[in-house]
């Protein structure tokens, strides 16, 4: 059930004024202790050192040449690293929250396109359709049913999704190999079609021969340099590149499914006049979830995502900052009687996700359990 952009809304009332609260304390926090909303040197030292494990991997790989099993060791840890691009340096960058320059955003952006993705694709689905539509059925595509998967209790529910909370983690693996290969092309035409990309034809056409030419440098310069120009193994680097993907797709899509497929969250659907009935922040509160929190280690690794409620009420601040927002969040949150939702651990919201998967693979769509 896909609704057109644009038919949604949201009711503006906001009987505990929540959001002008949070907002009003948040503003506070950032003037009266003088900081910036953007990056500080912390956020710099990760950025230098998440891409480089990204990039300097590879350059051993083909300077080096080292045996089999270490170059394949080498490629898992540029796995790691490319999940750490996209969570801590692009992700920011792409929401316009690393720094107030839109030039050194977009270029530090790009760095999803030197693994294999469109940022101009990721800001559509990301910013425009997950973060406005959040958990909405047919207009979040993060919930949306793929490769078998189940992410909504209101979609179709067939006979095999029972045993998604065991096979889910495979298909998780294959994520980022479908994103650098398929997924930019079938978006493309997707949110041209139902008004979502806003470019003129011409601009349309460019960006789609500049999808073209990513894709073509991308595979050129991770797999035929290496093969053809280093004379390096096909098996090797087939398989490296593959082991790459994999952990990286798993490690993405735990992280992003941890913070709304899990216990506790809503599914809200539009009534007929094309309204959510809800005050958009109290909807983020609704289906978002924050996760191990005190965690400095994850948080430092996965780039603030842990802080999902912070960041998807305030996602114009460099998620260096979200431990303190939080602070203020959560807070006010309890004042105004507003649910703040959160899983303790990393270990809970694992447990949690994967209970949810085995729910939504049993549970038949609301709108027949309604009808019933």
């Amino acid at each position: 059930m896909k609704q057109p952009k644009g038919q949604i809304k949201f009711i503006s009332q906001d009987k505990n004024e929540f959001f002008t609260k949070v907002k009003s304390r948040v503003d506070s926090y950032f003037k009266d202790n003088k900081i910036s909303i953007y990056y500080n040197r912390k956020m710099v030292v990760k950025s230098i050192v998440l891409i480089s494990t990204y990039v300097l991997p590879f350059i051993a790989i083909c300077v080096l040449q080292p045996a089999a099993w270490i170059s394949l060791i080498l490629w898992a840890i540029m796995g790691i690293g490319m999940a750490g691009v996209g969570m801590s340096v692009m992700h920011d960058a792409n929401h316009g929250a690393y720094t107030k320059s839109k030039l050194v955003n977009n270029i530090l952006g790009f760095t999803v396109n030197l693994c294999g993705g469109s940022s101009h694709n990721w800001k559509l689905q990301h910013n425009i359709l997950h973060h406005t539509y959040t958990n909405v059925t047919g207009l979040d595509d993060d919930i949306d049913d793929k490769l078998g998967m189940r992410f909504s209790p209101h979609t179709k529910l067939h006979g095999f999704q029972k045993l998604q909370f065991i096979y889910a983690f495979l298909f998780y693996g294959i994520i980022t190999l479908y994103w650098s290969t398929l997924k930019d092309f079938i978006q493309f035409i997707r949110y041209t079609k139902n008004g979502v990309n806003p470019n003129t034809k011409s601009e349309n056409t460019f960006f789609f021969f500049e999808i073209i030419f990513n894709k073509l440098a991308y595979f050129f310069v991770l797999l035929f340099v290496p093969i053809y120009y280093l004379n390096i193994p096909v098996w090797e680097i087939v398989t490296g590149f593959i082991i790459m993907h994999v952990l990286a797709g798993i490690i993405l899509s735990v992280i992003f499914q941890m913070a709304h497929t899990v216990e506790g969250t809503t599914h809200p659907m539009p009534d007929a006049n094309g309204s959510i009935q809800n005050n958009w922040a109290i909807h983020q509160m609704n289906t978002t979830v924050d996760f191990a929190r005190d965690s400095k280690w994850i948080s430092w690794y996965i780039g603030g995502l842990n802080f999902q409620v912070e960041h998807h009420l305030f996602p114009k601040i460099c998620h260096i900052h979200y431990p303190e927002i939080a602070k203020i969040v959560k807070q006010t949150a309890q004042e105004c009687g507003i649910p703040y939702l959160e899983n303790e651990t990393f270990g809970q919201a694992l447990r949690s996700h994967i209970i949810t998967l085995k729910r939504l693979g049993n549970l038949p769509p609301l709108n027949e359990v309604l009808a019933g």
